[in-house]
């Protein structure tokens, strides 16, 4: 090891530079102070560019589901939700069977009620069923009618005939075979009306074949798809296709949203809202919480919630995106 005397003189400062060396020490200043300065500033940029990423994100995480978006929010709102606009109450319209469409008397956009005519089906075959069936009732009524002939003819025969076997004028033998043609002709008469009843309810059967071919709209509302053209086959199976006809009841329109569950305790039934569409932002609807849906989505952890709006208006139409702001104090 070097002596300490050694060391010490390795750390002293040597006093005996120039003057030139001095000098450009001094010129050096100036740019080790300038470079300082850059670092600084670069340092508060970043600071203050991470303040402001952690405010937005602040404004996102307000609520799953939340909207960010520059659209305005409604005064007082302790929450804000995107969902869509939904119908309660819309039927895919199709055949009950296998049906050739003969004709479609509606279009797209097209208001219809109750009960008015959407298309009608190629009845061909129905038709001729209900005619078969109906041939069948009237020759089945014929059979009734001879059977009932054949047994009210046997019974005075078989009434005297009991007679005098009860004061042994006739043989048992005699009796016993005017007995059995008087009850075979009654059964005849009971197996008659029986087949009678059964040719009677094919011929409904039938008949509602054939009114199916008339297909009608279930209830008000209005024509959103039209997705068969004449000479197109259609059924049940096909469903997948759309049918014949889509409609919508428009009275029925609501918004369905997705409240996180960390958020639920803020939403309650008949709750004061806002709805806000998409389309439309500097519209702000009036609404109410319909129902709190009572079970949780597992795999998103939110709660479905239904509003209803106050208000009707044709611009409001099904599968539009809408916010809702809810309003009030939490329950």
């Amino acid at each position: 090891m070097e002596p300490k005397s050694t060391l010490l003189d390795k750390l002293r400062i040597d006093r005996t530079q120039t003057p030139a060396h001095r000098g450009a020490g001094r010129r050096g200043w100036p740019i080790v102070l300038g470079a300082a300065v850059l670092v600084g500033a670069a340092a508060v940029w970043i600071m203050r560019l991470g303040g402001h990423e952690t405010a937005v994100h602040a404004v996102s995480a307000k609520a799953p589901g939340a909207t960010a978006s520059g659209a305005r929010s409604a005064a007082g709102s302790l929450l804000d939700a995107s969902g869509y606009v939904v119908a309660l109450r819309e039927a895919t319209v199709s055949a009950k069977s296998i049906y050739k469409v003969r004709e479609v008397v509606v279009q797209e956009g097209q208001a219809v009620k109750r009960g008015d005519l959407l298309a009608i089906l190629d009845d061909s075959n129905a038709r001729a069923a209900l005619e078969q069936s109906q041939a069948q009732v009237r020759q089945f009524e014929a059979s009734l009618a001879a059977a009932t002939l054949a047994a009210d003819d046997a019974r005075p025969s078989f009434m005297r005939n009991s007679a005098q076997q009860a004061e042994g004028l006739i043989s048992r033998d005699t009796f016993d075979a005017s007995k059995a043609g008087y009850d075979a002709a009654q059964t005849a008469v009971l197996v008659a009306e029986r087949t009678l009843a059964v040719a009677k309810a094919t011929v409904k059967i039938n008949q509602r074949l054939e009114e199916d071919t008339v297909i009608k709209a279930p209830f008000d509302g209005v024509v959103t798809m039209k997705s068969a053209q004449p000479g197109e086959i259609v059924s049940p199976q096909f469903l997948g296709g759309g049918g014949i006809a889509k409609i919508v009841d428009m009275d029925s329109l609501e918004v369905d949203v997705d409240v996180g569950e960390n958020f639920i305790n803020r939403v309650y039934s008949k709750q004061a809202a806002v709805i806000t569409l998409n389309a439309y932002p500097n519209w702000q609807i009036p609404a109410d919480v319909i129902a709190v849906i009572p079970t949780a989505d597992r795999a998103k952890a939110t709660v479905k919630v239904r509003i209803g709006f106050k208000e009707k208006d044709p611009r409001i139409v099904p599968e539009m995106g809408a916010r809702v702001s809810f309003l009030g104090g939490a329950q």
